[in-house]
């Protein structure tokens, strides 16, 4: 007969578990990021499953399968179709690039004479066309870092392609299982929780995707009146940037001050110097306007969070996290204060409903 574990006994277990399991992440600590990136996009595709396998009489493993491999194929389709158009552009761009170099070369030999003083720039930066080749001259030296960095983003993307399958296809078994594993008499708090926590999520995504229509209608207009060329494309390249927080809006500004430097404007009779700087000067405005008023106000609303805390959420995440930390910060504090909320009523044996009450009678007070 087996021997039932005494208290003192369990606390230990759970302690040496908890302890491995810390280990554990942290040394998988590299594998976090790919099955985050893995898990959110399981999560944007996981409405078109329920969808698919809900109005056909598909299983949901062949549904899964079936758009993965569309998306896959899409995806490949549209990489094979824009690789040439994009390696024309490179080629272009580089070539642009070498002009400027060679422009800026020439300013910086001139000296510059004022009242009287003759100033020389000269020797304030290295021979530029010396550095581009070196570094060019550069690349076969470091062709094993570069495969080696290739190959090992390869694996990442077979296991985020691997962990958005397999969430896809067996999500259901695994929040039963998950559900199952906890005593049953406190099953119903955990789907009440995880319905709680599951439509912070979804608030979350509306949220993202209400934002990126904003900025990029937001920009495609200010592009438009002061005739930036293809104000259209770079304006529906910001908003679809702007999933990728700060980072991605700025890749888009940096495209459009290139068109800008050497397009010009359609219409203003102005340099392309003077109009590259107008550019950069309406980015700054608008997404300042973006970042600080809009994207708080659109996620404190969609999360439930107040715009301050969002705001300084995201700004912290992004310095000590990076892009991915910025992209799942609000959601993940957001759950947080639900769960947070859950132990908080529990400790206190407070009620959700008197909660409830208490919460409403505080809004509708007429001091506060």
């Amino acid at each position: 007969m087996m021997k039932h574990w005494n208290l003192p006994f369990r606390y230990w277990l759970l302690s040496v578990l908890t302890i491995l399991f810390i280990g554990l992440l942290w040394w998988a600590r590299e594998m976090i990021g790919p099955l985050i990136i893995g898990a959110l996009l399981a999560f944007l595709l996981n409405p078109a499953i329920e969808f698919l396998s809900h109005h056909t009489r598909m299983s949901r493993s062949w549904v899964a399968t079936i758009v993965l491999l569309i998306g896959l194929g899409g995806v490949i389709a549209l990489s094979a179709l824009l690789f040439p158009i994009l390696i024309d552009e490179i080629q272009v761009l580089f070539v642009d690039f070498q002009d400027i170099l060679a422009q800026i070369q020439v300013l910086l030999s001139q000296p510059v004479v004022i009242l009287n003083w003759e100033l020389t720039f000269e020797y304030l930066i290295p021979d530029l066309t010396r550095l581009l080749s070196e570094n060019i001259t550069a690349i076969p030296e470091n062709a094993f870092l570069i495969l080696e960095a290739t190959s090992k983003n390869l694996i990442w993307g077979l296991v985020i392609l691997a962990t958005v399958y397999y969430l896809l296809r067996d999500w259901l078994h695994l929040r039963d299982w998950a559900f199952n594993a906890i005593p049953q008499d406190y099953q119903e708090d955990a789907r009440q929780l995880y319905s709680e926590i599951k439509q912070i999520w979804q608030g979350y995504l509306r949220g993202n995707l209400a934002l990126m229509v904003i900025t990029g209608v937001m920009f495609s207009l200010a592009w438009l009146a002061i005739g930036l060329p293809g104000a259209l494309i770079l304006g529906l390249i910001t908003g679809i940037l702007t999933i990728i927080p700060d980072l991605g809006p700025a890749i888009a500004a940096v495209l459009a001050i290139i068109v800008a430097l050497f397009e010009g404007s359609t219409y203003l009779q102005i340099s392309n110097f003077w109009f590259a700087a107008l550019v950069s000067g309406v980015y700054l405005l608008l997404i300042n306007i973006k970042s600080l008023w809009i994207r708080p106000r659109i996620f404190a609303r969609s999360v439930h969070m107040h715009d301050g805390i969002v705001f300084i959420a995201i700004m912290a995440a992004v310095v000590l996290q990076g892009i991915l930390g910025a992209l799942v910060i609000v959601p993940v504090l957001a759950s947080a204060g639900a769960l947070g909320r859950y132990i908080y009523r529990q400790w206190l044996d407070i009620s959700p409903d008197s909660l409830t009450i208490r919460e409403t009678g505080a809004k509708n007070d007429p001091d506060r």
